[in-house]
C-alpha cells in the first residue's frame, strides 16, 4: 500500500535528522523523506501536524509468556499491547515452558508472531540447556533458527569454569551474550534492596555487591574470552561505573536498564505494595540518578520495559510470597517521556535509547528512519496525555502506573508500513 504521513516532525537519532517533514511509505518501505517521488500518488495519507514519527521502538526484553504460562500472557496479548506502546521490534527471553533452547520452541514463537502480525519478534536463546547453568545449548542450530543472541538470564551458571567456555564458544561465532549480573549466592532469599528501607520493612535484603561482584567477573571473562556481550536490567551507580571503565577500555560491551528503575526507588516498597516487588530490586535515590546519568551519557545505550505481565493472583500474596515483575510495555512511550518532562533528556536522545541504541546493541534490523529501510515506526503526539489502562491490552495488569497521567500518546504504530495500532 501507497502511504504517505504529511506534516510530522520526523526525528531519526540514527542519521540525526530532526525536521518537519513528510514521509512516503510503499510495499513495506520508506520510499521518500521530504518530497513525494515521481509518479507517486498515495492510496492514503496520515495528516500527522503535531505528531512526532520517530523509529518504531526497539524493546530487549520483554517476556510474551507463550509457550507455557498463557495465564499471565500469550504472543497475541503481548505483542498487541508492545505496539500501543510505540514497539515494532521486541526481544523475548528465553523462559518459557518447554525453555527456549530448541529451534523447535524457536519457531514457534515466530510462527506465532508472525500469526499475530503485531510486531517483529527476535528470541533470545537460552545460553544454556533448561537454562540450568551446566550444559552449553545448541547455540549454532538457534541462531539459525532465528535466536539473535543468548542469556540465562539471572539463572547463574554452577561453576566459572563452564561460562567461560560457553563464551569462548560464543566468540567464536560472533554471537552476542545477554549478562543478568546477579551473584546467585549473595542475592539469595532477598526480596528489597538492602538498605534502610529493607530493614525498617523487616525485608530480606540482597546487596549492591549481588550486582558489582558478578559484573566484575563476567567483565573479566568477556575480556578474557573476546566475545560480544550485552549487561541488561542494571540497577546501580557502581555497576553503571563498572560498564563505563569497561567501555573506556574497549572492550566490546552494551547495557540496557529497566524503564521503571529510572523513575522509582526503593521508597515505593514503603507501603508493601508487591506491585514494586521485582527482580533485580529497586535501589536507592544515589543509584536511580547513577543510572540516569549513565542513560544520558550513552554509556547504558538502551531503555527496556523489562516486561513480566501476571495474573492477578500472582500479586495477592503476601509480599514475599508475590511473583516479581511489571507489566509495563503498553506504557513505554509515554512513561519514558516522563524523562523528557522532567529536563533529564531532550526527545532525540530519549528516542536514541529506545530504538537506535537497542538495535545497535544487538545488531538488530530496526531503528532507524532512511529510505530504503523498513517502515517501522511511531507516531505520537507530545502534548496529549495518556491515561494508563484506559484501554489495557496486556493480559497482566501488575502495574503500578496504571490510572498515572503520562505525557504523549501513542497515536499510530507501523510495522513494515503496515498500521499494527491506532489510538
Amino acid at each position: 500500500m501507497k502511504l504517505s504521513i504529511l506534516g510530522a516532525r520526523v526525528i531519526d537519532p540514527a542519521s540525526g535528522l530532526d525536521q518537519i517533514t513528510d514521509l512516503h511509505l510503499e510495499a513495506g518501505k520508506i520510499i521518500a523523506i521530504g518530497a513525494a517521488p515521481a509518479g507517486f500518488s498515495a492510496v492514503e495519507t496520515i495528516d500527522a501536524k503535531g505528531l512526532v514519527a520517530a523509529p518504531g521502538l526497539v524493546d530487549l526484553n520483554v517476556a510474551l509468556r507463550e509457550p507455557g504460562y498463557s495465564r499471565k500472557g500469550t504472543i497475541a496479548s503481548e505483542t498487541r499491547a508492545a505496539a500501543a506502546g510505540g514497539v515494532t521490534s521486541l526481544c523475548c527471553p528465553p523462559h518459557t515452558k518447554p525453555v527456549l533452547d530448541t529451534s523447535a520452541v524457536t519457531e514457534l514463537i515466530l510462527d506465532r508472531a508472525r500469526e499475530a502480525g503485531n510486531c517483529k519478534v527476535f528470541p533470545i536463546g537460552a545460553l544454556s540447556k533448561g537454562l540450568e547453568g551446566e550444559q552449553l545449548a545448541e547455540l549454532i542450530t538457534l541462531r539459525d533458527a532465528g535466536c539473535v543472541a543468548f542469556g540465562n538470564g539471572l539463572d547463574s551458571f554452577r561453576s566459572t569454569r563452564t561460562l567461560c567456555r560457553a563464551l569462548e564458544y560464543a566468540a567464536t561465532f560472533d554471537l552476542t551474550v545477554i549478562f543478568h549480573s546477579q551473584d546467585r549466592d549473595l542475592a539469595e532469599g532477598g526480596l528489597a534492596h538492602e538498605g534502610a528501607v529493607a530493614s525498617f520493612l523487616g525485608l530480606p535484603g540482597i546487596p549492591e555487591t549481588a550486582e558489582t561482584v558478578a559484573l566484575a567477573r563476567d567483565l573479566l571473562l568477556v575480556e578474557q574470552s573476546g566475545v560480544r556481550a550485552h549487561f541488561s536490567q542494571l540497577t546501580s551507580a557502581r555497576g553503571v561505573a563498572l560498564i563505563a571503565q569497561a567501555q573506556a577500555r574497549g572492550l566490546p560491551v552494551t547495557a540496557d536498564v529497566a524503564l521503571y528503575q529510572l523513575i522509582l526507588t526503593d521508597q515505593a516498597l514503603i507501603d508493601f505494595s508487591s506491585l514494586y516487588h521485582v527482580q533485580p530490586p529497586l535501589r536507592t535515590l544515589a543509584d536511580r540518578e547513577g543510572l540516569r546519568a549513565a542513560v544520558k551519557s550513552g554509556v547504558v545505550s538502551a531503555i527496556a520495559s523489562h516486561h513480566q505481565p501476571h495474573e492477578r493472583d500472582a500479586k495477592l500474596a503476601p509480599f514475599g510470597a508475590t511473583e516479581p515483575g511489571i507489566s509495563s510495555v503498553e506504557l513505554l512511550l509515554p512513561l519514558a517521556m516522563t524523562l523528557v518532562e522532567d529536563g533529564l533528556l531532550d526527545l532525540p536522545t530519549l528516542l536514541a535509547r529506545l530504538s537506535a541504541g537497542p538495535a545497535e546493541a544487538l545488531r538488530l534490523p530496526a531503528g532507524k528512519l532512511a529510505v530504503g529501510s523498513a517502515a517501522d515506526l511511531v507516531l505520537f503526539d507530545p502534548a496529549r496525555s495518556t491515561v494508563a489502562a484506559e484501554r489495557w491490552l496486556s493480559k497482566g495488569e501488575n502495574c503500578p502506573f496504571i490510572g498515572h497521567s503520562l505525557p504523549a500518546t501513542v497515536r499510530y504504530t507501523l510495522v513494515d508500513g503496515r498500521l499494527s495500532y491506532q489510538a
